[in-house]
């Protein structure tokens, strides 16, 4: 199995801090052999290690995410500890020890607690890596045998030991045990039982050499994998699966949740994923527990399995999953990150989409090393002491720490906000501002490239997975259905719903046509009906599992809505049309712990709605006639500029605070709130 991506030009690297570099970025780019921030990798002088901090990621390290350690410290600390003394407190003296060892004491940075092996081994550059190819014979129950026949004694094979101390000590010994038994300075590789591959070379062109033939010879002895590893599939039709997401998604982002902020679910129903879950005996492959440490870091020892029921409602599912979710915390000390469903898929949940994304990538990567390794003969996970010990360790509850992704302190951290109408202008800055006060976004438009040009912008400003682009029709129930439920797949809910979209076709009621008056009120008054009938039942369940949670459904308005608007009575009759839905959605729904208010904005002169030079409200307004005795867009923007006590148009920011305000409040729901530089006031 050869890299998809391009090996660096080494010989034009004379550098071997920047060839560690570059080594380290081609493995740590390959998901078949890196996921997430595992992995590690270092180079060796005489006198010092330079190893990957922990918590670093391989694919985009740079010279300063390798820390310095004196291997004089680290050869003699392997000697040091009693292999009997009892595991915790070892491995803590033993970490302590670790970072004794580096050559700036006063840095924060943590080297891979793995450092020890990579100053044991020999060559100057060490990388270790977790193949999937490779980790389907290490979690294979007929490990040893296929080794030896695979590898002879060309290659170290080492039954899974605990990583650190203990790790360390077996490895200086085998491998002087190795030298004694076979002659030779050193093995190619070391292979390491539910774990992963050990290279060790002075040049990177070997340890490229070695590891493809090493991925290759197991590849042939696996042959062509089957298309049902865990048996015949029973899946469900697509339509019931979009049924059950719109309980199951919201369902578990408030039972999952450890504080006020509701988790990240994201859904898989990807062929792989379905290969396990709609197996007729993938709850036996999923229940043997952890695999390897990575699998445990990121997606626990053991996913919870939970079977549906036939003709159950909303609720019920939800008590039964609540149920479920309640025994698994009482077994384990802590929520699952993975919930398999039969027939339907895989749900995994984080603090933010990059850490749920991350558990989904190596949960998927268990289930390829699954099917591997029973087509070489059957599962074997670690044991269940094991398991227990990575998941409760120190170092890697830091690691777990450090993976948790990209969240943003912000006014709305954690949040997943949807906003309609958000693919340009208005709509758009909302959107953008929500993201850099902590929000994931879901960009909803009919204008389907402009949101997704605007989202991809956020997501590469932000972080993957922080802004979404979905296309929508709020006119159109089925429409809105169908952009919800890809939010669903994506966040598995959302706590803010922005009713932003909107449109206005000024003219006198002498003379505007029905055309005109329909769109105007299908779109501004219609489209918050539908928004809002379909949105509200998926917040609901999440204030249903979770009482003390509140969520926000926030009309942008107009202070067309608190007072008329001469020649333009489509638009102001559909905005107040508008905060009579919001008072009446206001006591309706205040019982599913969803607030709905109003935000009534001034005039936002610049942007596109007024300011566009063809289609602008100045334009219309000149040609309608508005502001009598005007001949320019100037003198139009002048007249309602004077209008104002403030002397200005409303903006972005403006509303914003008022965003925030409602969504942060508790003690308020059905409110229209004026943002209007006293344009318009309350009474």
């Amino acid at each position: 199995m050869a890299s998809a991506i391009q090996w660096p030009d080494f010989a034009s690297i004379e550098d071997p801090m920047e060839q560690l570099v570059q080594l380290s970025r081609y493995y740590g780019s390959d998901p078949d052999y890196i996921l997430a921030g595992g992995g590690n990798t270092s180079y060796k002088t005489e006198s010092h290690l330079f190893v990957k901090a922990s918590g670093t990621t391989l694919a985009n390290i740079t010279a300063q995410g390798f820390v310095a350690q004196e291997r004089a410290k680290l050869s003699a600390l392997v000697d040091t500890f009693d292999p009997n003394e009892a595991d915790e407190p070892r491995e803590e003296r033993f970490k302590n020890a670790v970072m004794a060892a580096r050559l700036d004491l006063s840095s924060a940075m943590r080297p891979s607690v793995e450092c020890a092996l990579h100053n044991v081994l020999p060559g100057r550059f060490v990388v270790h890596t977790h193949p999937t190819v490779v980790n389907m014979l290490t979690c294979c129950v007929d490990s040893d045998r296929l080794m030896e026949e695979c590898f002879g004694p060309e290659i170290l094979w080492i039954p899974f030991i605990t990583p650190g101390f203990t790790l360390s000590k077996a490895l200086k010994d085998q491998l002087e045990a190795y030298t004694a038994r076979t002659g030779k300075a050193a093995p190619e590789a070391v292979i390491m039982g539910n774990h992963g591959l050990f290279l060790a070379a002075d040049d990177p062109e070997d340890i490229r050499r070695i590891s493809e033939r090493i991925n290759a010879r197991i590849e042939a002895k696996l042959g062509a994998p089957s298309p049902t590893p865990f048996g015949a599939l029973n899946t469900l039709p697509g339509e019931k699966v979009s049924e059950l997401l719109r309980t199951i998604g919201p369902a578990l982002r408030g039972l999952l949740a450890d504080g006020d902020n509701l988790k990240v679910v994201c859904f898989d129903d990807s062929p792989l994923t379905l290969s396990l879950t709609n197996a007729v005996n993938g709850e036996c492959a999923a229940s043997v527990g952890g695999l390897n440490p990575d699998q445990i870091v990121y997606c626990r020892a053991m996913p919870l399995w939970f079977e549906l029921q036939d003709s159950e409602t909303p609720q019920a599912l939800a008590k039964r999953l609540s149920t479920a979710i309640a025994v698994y915390r009482v077994d384990s000390g802590f929520a699952p990150n993975v919930i398999l469903i039969p027939g339907m898929g895989m749900f995994c949940a984080g603090e933010t989409y990059g850490s749920a994304n991350t558990v989904r990538e190596v949960y998927l990567d268990a289930i390829k090393v699954m099917a591997g390794a029973k087509q070489l003969g059957g599962i074997r996970a670690l044991p269940v002491d094991v398991q227990r010990f990575v998941e409760n360790w120190e170092v890697e509850a830091y690691r777990r720490k450090i993976a948790k992704g990209n969240a943003v302190a912000g006014r709305v951290e954690g949040k997943v906000a949807v906003v309609t109408g958000a693919a340009q202008g208005f709509g758009l800055e909302i959107a953008q501002d929500l993201v850099a006060q902590g929000a994931h976004a879901v960009l909803m438009d009919m204008n389907i490239q402009g949101a997704v040009k605007a989202a991809d912008a956020l997501a590469e400003k932000c972080g993957k997975g922080r802004a979404l682009a979905v296309a929508m029709n709020v006119t159109d129930g089925s429409s809105i259905r169908q952009a919800l439920d890809a939010v669903l797949r994506m966040y598995g809910g959302f706590d803010i719903f922005v009713s932003n979209a909107g449109v206005l076709k000024a003219g006198s009621v002498k003379e505007q046509s029905e055309k005109d008056f329909d769109f105007v009120t299908a779109v501004n008054y219609k489209g918050y009906f539908l928004c809002v009938q379909n949105a509200a039942p998926l917040m609901a369940i999440q204030h249903f599992v979770k009482p003390d949670y509140w969520s926000d459904i926030i009309q942008i308005n107009s202070k067309s809505g608190l007072t008329g608007s001469n020649k333009n009575g489509a638009y102001a009759g559909s905005k107040f049309g508008g905060i009579g839905l919001t008072q009446s959605f206001a006591l309706e729904l205040v019982e599913d712990g969803i607030k709905v208010n109003s935000i009534c904005p001034g005039n936002f002169f610049d942007g596109p709605l007024w300011s566009d030079p063809e289609n602008g409200l100045f334009v219309q307004y000149l040609r309608a006639g508005k502001v009598p005795g005007a001949k320019t867009v100037e003198e139009v923007r002048k007249s309602y500029e004077d209008r104002v006590p403030m002397k200005r148009g409303c903006t972005t920011p403006d509303v914003m605070k008022a965003i925030y305000y409602l969504a942060e409040q508790r003690y308020e729901t059905g409110q229209a709130v004026p943002v209007t530089g006293g344009q318009t006031m309350l009474s």
